[in-house]
């Protein structure tokens, strides 16, 4: 997801300016080595938050919240709108396909400089930016409103820094500790908030310090809407059973190495966290449509080192963004607790790059992630990036697919990638249970990318070049990784799912019920030898056909019984298992088996298993 950033800033801009309903006008979008909390079950679970009612009528129509289309991938990432009505549309499409959780792209805190009457400049420091130039107070900026406050409670006082914020949302009382020289300014259709902040990120519980000795202050001001969009988004979460998960605020990014967040911002990061969480809390406590939060600070799935000690020399040792993590997701526990914190990092298994990672490393990057605090790890399968491959162990001789040729070239699967998704998920998913046999209860998802690397077919400005895919390889991804997590979950909804003709969204509800298989293991039912499928989607009157090399020919069998044991702990909703009988003794020792399921109408699987089971 990492070239989306700069297009979802220009495409954000865009809308802002053309149609002005709830954001102003601008520029950019958007400790300790210890257990996690662990979250209540209702937090993952659609089972907990159904829909209110069958249908429902309001200003943008009236919509059916039946879930007629249940599909394997149950999450999706939504772009913020300023069109009220394309949530409703939003939320109902995601629930129809059978979506029970929406994560939200978010903002990030960015520092910045000011010019000699306290204005706020842009990211380049050149002019003022005139997102936050209406920002006024008795004549002044908003700025220097708030370093005249400071001063006159004590000469000592000053402002060292800047920092500004935008959001679509909109905050209670919640996000003052001192009304005094914190308020909320509104100018037309934009709620500004301002904030002062202690250098050392302190965040004093009253407001004696201000007047009793003189600090340096960071001030904080927030571009806010006049209407709370979370407040709409749990409000639709609630009639469409789906869990929202908010983005916290971005950590500013290191300006020698902007794939890593700012160390030198962290204690302002923190404070405006606190003070938006406490908000939260105040405001959304028990809102069973909370499903968690989304840590949107995007880091690259390697190995990493993460202690939280508190000796600075070994401190210094740590990855800086895990650091920031775990400062940040400290404040969620201490202000939410039993909320999980979600982090979607990206894999790179190109064996060219010095910056790739293995399987093994990867999983000791999933490790120390665990550490700072999350509770859902959703690695990005970075399928849609090129990547990582999806391939099977008897296939890394074969060509790559040629939608991956644009970012790796002619070359077999092996060539180009230390392994495949299937073994990347494999690794991390026995990193998870050593984790969770430490006492940190942290959840493994994967986040299907539904876009291509390729500069066909592209569905708006801000998606670049990357083209949308089809189900058939959305379908082959779910086979891949499902066999290792306990959700499924796709970036994203806008536009990837939308776009085109059929959209990838149309193609689900047309098809969502064709076979989904994701894993084969032996298993015997009374004294009999055979197969358990574990997949979505294979009823009784399905039909699996199993080849070998040196086959006379394939041998056919019909699904004889569905789900007859106890499936195997944390799978994603909506699976189920499928029992055929086989002789296992007729394929030979070390012989890879392609496993075919279609359902009972003949449509095929997209992908076909690839099994090597040894007596």
């Amino acid at each position: 997801m990492r070239w989306l950033t700069a297009f979802l800033g220009v495409a954000i801009l865009a809308v802002v300016a053309a149609i002005v309903l709830v954001l102003p006008k601008g520029e950019e979008t958007p400790a300790g080595d210890r257990p996690t909390a662990a979250p209540s079950p209702s937090t993952t679970s659609s089972a907990a938050l159904t829909p209110e009612a069958s249908a429902f009528t309001d200003p943008c129509g009236t919509f059916d919240t039946d879930m007629s289309a249940p599909y394997a991938v149950t999450g999706y990432w939504l772009i913020p709108t300023t069109d009220h009505c394309t949530w409703r549309r939003q939320f109902r499409a995601i629930h129809e396909v059978g979506g029970d959780t929406v994560i939200r792209i978010g903002w990030g805190l960015q520092a910045r400089k000011i010019d000699g009457d306290g204005r706020i400049l842009d990211n380049q420091g050149e002019s003022v930016d005139p997102r936050y130039e209406p920002c006024e107070e008795d004549g002044l900026s908003c700025v220097a409103a708030a370093e005249k406050d400071l001063k006159a409670a004590n000469p000592g006082n000053r402002v060292s820094w800047t920092f500004v914020y935008r959001t679509d949302e909109a905050f209670g009382p919640g996000l003052f500790r001192c009304p005094e020289f914190e308020r909320k300014i509104t100018v037309g259709t934009t709620a500004f908030y301002r904030l002062v902040a202690t250098e050392d990120g302190t965040d004093d519980p009253s407001c004696a310090n201000i007047r009793n000795k003189g600090r340096g202050y960071h001030v904080i001001l927030i571009a806010a809407a006049e209407k709370d969009s979370l407040t709409e988004l749990l409000d639709l979460g609630d009639q469409f059973g789906v869990k929202v998960f908010p983005a916290l605020p971005l950590a500013p990014r290191d300006p020698a190495q902007k794939t890593r967040a700012a160390r030198q911002g962290t204690n302002t990061l923190i404070t405006l966290t606190r003070r938006v969480l406490q908000d939260y809390g105040a405001r959304f406590q028990n809102r069973a449509s909370l499903g968690g939060f989304y840590q949107p600070f995007e880091l690259q799935m390697r190995e990493m080192r993460y202690t939280g000690s508190d000796d600075p020399e070994t401190a210094k040792l740590d990855h800086p963004t895990l650091r920031v993590y775990a400062s940040q997701h400290e404040i969620v526990e201490q202000e939410m607790p039993g909320k999980p914190i979600l982090v979607s990092p990206y894999l790179d298994a190109r064996k060219r790059l010095p910056i790739s990672a293995t399987p093994k490393q990867v999983a000791a990057g999933f490790e120390a992630l665990a550490r700072t605090g999350v509770g859902i790890i959703a690695p990005q399968d970075s399928r849609g990036t090129g990547k990582v491959g999806l391939f099977w162990p008897d296939e890394r001789d074969d060509q790559v697919d040629d939608r991956l040729r644009p970012v790796v070239g002619e070359a077999t699967n092996d060539t180009a990638y230390h392994g495949s998704t299937r073994d990347y998920y494999r690794e991390m998913a026995a990193a998870r249970a050593r984790m969770v046999e430490r006492g940190y209860n942290v959840q493994l998802w994967a986040n299907v990318e539904a876009f291509e690397p390729s500069q066909g077919e592209f569905c708006e400005t801000r998606t670049g070049t990357r083209g949308r895919t089809d189900k058939k390889r959305l379908d082959t991804a779910v086979t891949q990784v499902g066999r290792y997590v306990s959700k499924v979950v796709s970036y994203m909804w806008s536009d990837f799912f939308t776009c085109g003709s059929p959209s990838l969204a149309e193609e689900i509800a047309r098809d969502h019920d064709r076979p989904i298989p994701v894993d084969a293991v032996r298993k015997e039912r009374d004294i009999q030898d055979g197969v358990e499928i574990r997949g979505y989607d294979i009823p009784m009157g399905s039909k699996v056909t199993l080849t070998w090399d040196g086959q006379d020919s394939p041998r056919i069998v019909e699904v004889a019984g569905v789900d007859l044991t106890e499936p195997p702990p944390d799978l994603p909703v909506g699976m189920g298992t499928a029992w055929i009988p086989f002789d296992w003794t007729q394929v030979p020792a070390d012989a890879w088996v392609r496993i075919e399921v279609a359902a009972p109408d003949g449509r095929a699987a997209a992908e076909p298993l690839h099994v090597r089971i040894n007596a």
